[in-house]
């Protein structure tokens, strides 16, 4: 056991003594993919345990929400995948907690659970759901929750600075062999629901040219492999294909990739470790860690978290099938927020690139959007900023790749210094982070914004 992991378990057995106090607890999580899996893994766990508790999902965490949180006074309030950039707040309202998160801490408090104060950097080694799961096998034989935490670490995109999980990710991965295991293949989305031309049309990390979002190219691309309908003319899943035609099709995506003059970094990237769930159906969102947190996301994106969380403690029924609309309704709403992007063009300058939305995409999704341009639209040498209004203000979100991470770019520390500056939050990770700052403050914010990654990137 790692030194980080050590410290991090003695710690999560101090805020396990302190729960075991309590005969119903306050839950209070984020509502994308890490944090709806956290949700549900301290709630497995605290059923487990014979211990209540009440669930609520925040998209943010501020004063106002810890305020309302303190006036019901409950005896205790179990944070999860956020917390740790308000423990201000939590302090001066008085509210008994325990924060669980994994982004960078502005201080400390007795029962805190944060890789950062041991040593570890919650970006890559270990996610909120990890911490979770870390403090959930303190409270018991929970051993069999490691599944969802690798997918929300995956949801997470902790993968992404090496290409697999490392580090506490990787010992949490192990922690369960029997739940979930790597497998390396093709790192394209949808193995396990999408046609095989679906997914070389969707790909775009990495966005390979001449494919991405070109569907006849593709389908011409795998005829001219040899890749043939099945029996009933519809095209195959990758799952379908034999394991022979699928090393036919990755051998001649790469050699296409080389005569496309990809970066060799980019070619590396389309075969990576993927995560199989193996208590999971074949063919199902969830048999795959990817499909699942999109899958996740999809509901919290749509202010419906509790129904991902249904699908984490095990509902196949009516809340999977609820998931499965929203998805749907999520993937019609980002090819239109696309389309808007590519009609109204995105403006360059010379550290960043940007685009304003308005009120035409959801503020919940205009992320996922400035991180798919970037690809089919924008300019990959620059990282991305999205504008979309909010009742309070400018919703901004911020995406970069990991070649800009490798040379400096760190998204989460330029949007905190900036707003510091300007009023407003901001944080989140080095290659993807989110803030909101003030009406009228949006053309300042983008001119410091510049500023501070061209410090950044040199």
């Amino acid at each position: 056991m790692s030194d980080s992991m050590s410290m991090l378990a003695e710690r999560a057995g101090e805020c396990a003594r302190e729960i075991r106090k309590y005969d119903e607890v306050q839950l209070v999580s984020h509502i994308d993919a890490d944090g709806i899996t956290s949700g549900a893994i301290i709630a497995k766990a605290l059923e487990r345990a014979n211990i209540g508790y009440d669930m609520k999902f925040v998209k943010q965490l501020d004063e106002n929400i810890i305020k309302e949180l303190a006036d019901t006074n409950p005896e205790l309030t179990i944070f999860t995948d956020l917390g740790s950039g308000q423990l201000e707040h939590i302090t001066k309202y008085g509210l008994h907690s325990i924060v669980s998160d994994h982004h960078r801490p502005q201080g400390d408090t007795g029962f805190h659970l944060n890789p950062h104060l041991f040593g570890a950097n919650g970006s890559y080694e270990i996610s909120g759901s990890g911490t979770t799961f870390i403090l959930a096998t303190r409270l018991g034989d929970n051993r069999d929750l490691a599944d969802l935490a690798i997918v929300g670490c995956i949801g997470d995109m902790q993968y992404r600075k090496y290409g697999k999980l490392v580090s506490l990710n990787r010992m949490i991965l192990e922690a369960n062999p029997e739940s979930v295991v790597p497998k390396t293949d093709l790192s394209l989305f949808g193995k396990q629901t999408r046609p095989v031309y679906k997914m070389l049309q969707y790909s775009s990390d990495p966005y390979i040219p001449g494919l991405t979002g070109n569907e006849d190219a593709c389908i011409d691309f795998l005829s001219g492999v040899g890749l043939q309908f099945s029996n009933d003319e519809k095209w195959r899943r990758w799952i379908d294909l034999s394991d022979g035609d699928r090393k036919k099709v990755t051998s001649s995506i790469l050699q296409y990739a080389m005569q496309k003059g990809m970066s060799s970094y980019n070619i590396g990237r389309l075969v990576s470790e993927g995560y199989i769930l193996l208590s999971e159906k074949e063919g199902t969102e969830m048999r795959d860690a990817s499909e699942y947190s999109t899958l996740l996301n999809a509901t919290g994106r749509y202010m419906q978290a509790e129904v991902g969380m249904k699908v984490c403690m095990g509902d196949r029924g009516d809340a999977y099938r609820e998931a499965q609309n929203l998805l749907h309704n999520h993937r019609r709403n980002l090819v239109e927020g696309l389309n808007f992007v590519k009609d109204n063009g995105i403006t360059e300058l010379s550290h960043i690139q940007y685009f304003d939305a308005g009120n035409t995409i959801p503020e919940t999704i205009v992320g996922i959007v400035a991180g798919m341009s970037h690809y089919s639209a924008g300019n990959r040498r620059l990282p991305i900023i999205a504008f979309a209004d909010k009742e309070d203000g400018y919703k901004v979100s911020a995406r970069g790749t990991q070649e800009l991470v490798n040379r400096g770019l760190n998204l989460s520390d330029a949007l905190s210094i900036v707003c510091q500056k300007l009023g407003g939050a901001g944080g989140g990770h080095d290659i993807a982070a989110g803030a909101t700052i003030p009406f009228g403050k949006k053309e300042e914010f983008i001119e410091k914004l510049n500023s501070t990654i061209a410090g950044q990137l040199g």
